[in-house]
């Protein structure tokens, strides 16, 4: 009965603390205090009243002692229930942050009362808020008088926490969470050194992989507080623990660790204030460490080179006084033995080690006296590192360039004639290597050093280049040189002094590839175009060097376009190289990233010029050339003009790349212009150049009733070439752009478009078109209505597009007549496949049986398009293809067999996902899917082989321990 009263009592006051007067709250602790002396059966219900009465703030000064002495001395807390155990831990956490003062008097009592308390804990969840306690009293200055020791005693002996949490567990509680909250106690203070650097050197050297693990993890953390006395007497034990865990380990992650704790000694060390009679212990732990390691820098072949590299390297990286220590002993050693070895696997293990100390030296700000090591061996270096770039091995040559890359770098450290000398070593591995690989490698770094020795590489390397193209014009060459000439050229044209001497060399090898005497090749076209984008894209940071590359480059590609179709004599296949479709689309490339950047003053000066141009045939944008008759893309009704209308494409090119805000002459006649040539022209790359022109234009078109006017002079248009006429295909073409522009923006009459596409899935001429068309509208298009183009593009366009159409899609599909229904299904898959994951699993389960049915269809596009909008999803949401995993076995399995290697290559990647399904719902079909991919191992393509092989690897392992 005194219980239920006491619990009573206790349940109101956790409801109304907050309302109790000061001489309340002192007469409810008397009489709780009193009942902690009654029988055990009334304690827990004393113990939630206290709790309540550590809440108030009307509490008078000295009870808060007072209750906790009271339990100090009345509770045997061990005998409690975990729920009491928690209420004790919480009245002293509210009177700690409520009563610190008063808690401080107590003096090392309170901490030895505590440590009453919490001996023998063993519930997580007490343990939480335990360790929190230990750890305040330790940074919040309580004392610990004679008692450290029992404190970490009472603490330490849950290390390593050795926990598991319950399958059903509702707190959530980890290990992690424990680790975490312990190691925060045990390295909170410098006085537990003495206690806990053994406790971690015995956990170290035990067998127990988590111990380790943990023991470094600890150390690492502790050495952040240690200093010279905790660490001092602790040092070659410590040392002699971490170099066995590097030397012997069997874990990447535990030697990951011990090095890691490793840089943290040497940290600790490094911080010490050293007086003229200090003896430097970081001088003696790293003279220790280069003792045990450094011999074994001299033999690059055995096994222990890289744990003895990776341990000087980790002591190394501490701090600065501890990379020149090491660095002054290392690098003579490693020059010396790179010329005492004369094998390329040494050599090759002796820089990249050498590279590894090298780069350390990032880490810290630049030289401030010439005691640098690199300094000191700089001439040494360059020399190891020019053999190794004249030796033959490619893996060589390619750390070698990294070694040079990196002293390139340092500004400073090397001389002119030094710089010139990896200059000309570049400009050799760039064209006179077999390897593809080194000579990308060599531009890269070309690239990467261009902008610090702009003289350097204009004087040494650009003109080389420039004289090598040049004289490859007048010769029959090796095109591969040529190639990699331009590409080179690109790649250092990261300075604005050295774009303004490549930009000419390009463009003037552009040109005369274009004469008369040279044969024409596509080839030299399109990989000129590629170094300008690569150029127009490195001078994007900067405005100037942006600008100079417009006005060059622009006015330049398209001069010689309309030079060229202005020569065309026919209206059949065009002589001239620059009008073949890949140079077109080529140019398209550079004139795209040289307009999508600029501000919007220097766009609109542009554009003024370059409209008049194409409507008008005015040739201000190119002063002083005169052609002999008027360049007259957009006039109807002669065949002479053909050639000249592919250059639409040039157009859309510069006016779809332009941002919103800049005005576009004309616009409205151009965009009619637009229209018509799309809906007319019998050239399939023209009218596609045109209609993607007009769709670009009118997704950034401001909302009105000019758009309205437009849209609706383009329906027109549309209905009447898709009703009759030869233009059917052109007509269909321009509808998809059209549809996907005005989808992107959210337009109001996408909805109106998007039904006359489903209509026409029906079609037996146009339908297959539209099913491909479909995943038009779902991809990015980088070139037109992108993002990088300005495009106006809303969030979330895909899943609006799935859920207005797909229900329609379906219900046309099982409506339609048989020779149509594989248009829905190439549909579906499309617009499945670019949908994000998340969205389609929620309706997976209602479009699946007609992914399905698509794996049968004979259109190959559909199957390929299926099998990877599957692969995914078998990984993402097996529960729902687990229902059907007979039919999918069996559809994957016949798929392996099939004529394409492309179909064959996603039907095993899909077997190969499939096991990753529950092991019960697929073991069944182990033995017949291992007989069926025997075959594919056998396939002539060596990329099926490989499929296969992984994919019966995994379904051998299937419902096996090793699994």
């Amino acid at each position: 009965m005194r219980a239920q009263g006491i619990q009573t009592l206790s349940e109101v006051l956790l409801q109304c603390y907050s309302l109790l007067q000061e001489r309340e709250v002192s007469h409810l602790v008397l009489f709780y205090e009193n009942r902690l002396k009654d029988h055990h059966l009334v304690i827990s219900s004393v113990l939630q009243g206290l709790k309540a009465l550590s809440m108030c703030v009307a509490l008078a000064p000295g009870l808060a002692v007072s209750v906790l002495k009271a339990i100090f001395q009345e509770v045997h807390v061990q005998s409690l229930l975990q729920a009491d155990r928690h209420t004790i831990y919480s009245i002293i956490t509210n009177f700690m942050s409520s009563r610190e003062a008063e808690l401080k008097g107590l003096g090392a009592d309170f901490t030895f009362g505590f440590i009453q308390v919490m001996d023998g804990e063993k519930d997580p969840r007490n343990l939480l808020i335990a360790f929190q306690i230990v750890r305040d009293i330790i940074v919040k200055g309580y004392s610990l008088g004679p008692f450290a020791e029992e404190l970490f005693e009472v603490t330490s002996c849950y290390f390593p926490i050795d926990f598991t949490p319950p399958s059903n567990d509702p707190h959530g509680i980890q290990r992690e969470d424990l680790i975490i909250s312990l190691r925060a106690v045990l390295t909170s203070t410098p006085i537990f050194a003495e206690f806990l650097i053994p406790l971690l050197i015995e956990k170290m050297d035990s067998d127990v992989q988590s111990a380790k693990l943990d023991s470094l993890q600890t150390l690492n953390a502790a050495c952040m507080i240690y200093g010279e006395k905790e660490l001092k007497e602790f040092l070659p034990s410590l040392w002699s623990s971490l170099r066995r865990e590097v030397f012997q380990t069997a874990s990447e992650k535990i030697e990951a660790e011990g090095l890691s704790a490793l840089r943290a000694l040497s940290t600790c060390l490094s911080r010490l204030v050293l007086s003229s009679d200090d003896e430097d212990l970081l001088d003696s732990f790293l003279t220790g460490i280069l003792r045990d390691c450094r011999h074994h820098l001299c033999e690059p072949d055995m096994k222990l080179v890289w744990p003895s590299a990776k341990l000087l390297q980790a002591a190394a990286g501490a701090s600065l006084r501890a990379y020149y220590r090491i660095t002054y002993s290392v690098l003579p050693l490693l020059v010396e033995q790179y010329t005492k070895h004369e094998q390329s696997s040494q050599h090759r293990t002796i820089l990249e080690v050498l590279l590894g100390f090298l780069e350390l030296r990032q880490q810290w700000g630049p030289e401030e006296d010439d005691k640098s090591p690199l300094l000191c061996f700089k001439d040494a270096l360059c020399s190891v590192v020019f053999s190794a770039l004249s030796e033959s091995s490619v893996q060589l040559q390619l750390v070698g360039i990294r070694v040079l890359t990196f002293l390139g770098s340092l500004q400073g450290l090397l001389t002119l004639s030094d710089v010139e000398m990896f200059v000309d070593h570049l400009t050799k591995l760039i064209l006179h290597e077999d390897d593809s690989q080194t000579s990308m490698v060599a531009m890269e770094a070309a690239g990467r050093l261009a902008p610090l020795y702009p003289q350097a590489f204009s004087k040494c390397l650009v003109q080389k280049f420039s004289e090598g193209l040049q004289s490859e014009l007048q010769e029959d060459s090796n095109p591969s040189q040529q190639e990699r000439r331009l590409q080179a050229l690109a790649a250092v044209s990261t300075h604005p002094s050295i774009v303004r001497e490549t930009v000419p060399v390009l463009l003037q090898h552009f040109q005369q590839s274009q004469q008369e005497s040279i044969p024409a090749d596509t080839h030299s076209v399109v990989s000129v175009c590629q170094s300008l984008q690569q150029v127009a894209f490195q001078c994007q940071q900067d405005a100037q060097s942006y600008w100079y590359f417009h006005q060059a480059v622009v006015p330049c590609l398209v001069g010689l376009a309309v030079k060229a179709a202005m020569q065309e004599n026919s209206h059949t296949l065009p002589s001239s190289v620059l009008l073949k479709e890949e140079a077109l689309s080529a140019m398209v490339s550079v004139i795209s990233s040289a307009c999508t950047h600029l501000r919007p003053e220097q766009a609109a000066q542009s554009v003024s010029k370059v409209v008049p141009l194409f409507l008008d045939g005015e040739l201000s944008f190119q002063p002083g050339i005169t052609f002999p008759s008027t360049f007259q893309p957009f006039q109807d009704g002669q065949c002479l003009m053909a050639a000249q209308r592919r250059l639409v494409a040039l157009l859309m090119a510069f006016v779809c790349s332009l941002p919103r805000n800049v005005p576009i002459p004309q616009q409205d006649r151009l965009l009619r212009e637009l229209l018509a040539l799309s809906c007319s022209c019998d050239c399939p790359f023209t009218a596609t150049a045109a209609a993607k022109c007009f769709a670009g234009l009118v997704n950034k078109h401001p909302a009105g009733p000019q758009l309205d006017e437009l849209l609706e002079l383009a329906m027109n248009k549309l209905e009447h070439g898709l009703n009759e006429g030869p233009h059917q295909s052109q007509a269909l073409t321009l509808l998809l752009w059209v549809s996907k522009a005005l989808l992107l923006r959210y337009h109001p009459l996408t909805t109106h478009l998007t039904d006359k596409l489903l209509v026409l899935l029906g079609d037996t001429v146009l339908g297959p078109a539209v099913g491909d068309g479909l995943a038009l509208l779902m991809a990015d298009s980088p070139d037109v209505l992108g993002k990088s183009c300005h495009a106006e593009v809303r969030l979330m366009f895909r899943q609006r597009f799935f859920t207005e159409c797909v229900p329609q899609l379906v219900q046309g599909f099982h409506t339609a007549a048989p020779d149509v229904k594989a248009n829905y299904l190439k549909g579906l898959s499309h617009i499945l496949n670019h949908l994000p994951k998340p969205v389609l699993v929620t309706e997976l389960p209602t479009l699946l049986p007609l992914l399905l049915e698509a794996l049968s269809c004979p259109d190959l596009a559909v199957q390929l398009s299926t099998l990877h909008c599957l692969q995914p999803l078998l990984l993402e949401a097996p529960h729902v293809m687990s229902l059907h995993v007979d039919t999918l076995v069996g559809k994957f399995i016949s798929l392996t067999d099939n004529p394409a290697m492309a179909i064959r290559i996603a039907a095993l990647q899909c077997l190969h996902a499939l096991a990753s399904l529950p092991t019960p719902v697929v073991i069944p079909y182990k033995p017949r899917v291992i007989r069926a991919l025997a075959k594919p191992l056998d396939d002539k393509k060596r990329l099926v082989r490989k499929e296969a092989v992984a994919a019966r690897g995994e379904w051998f392992l299937l419902g096996t321990p090793a699994r």
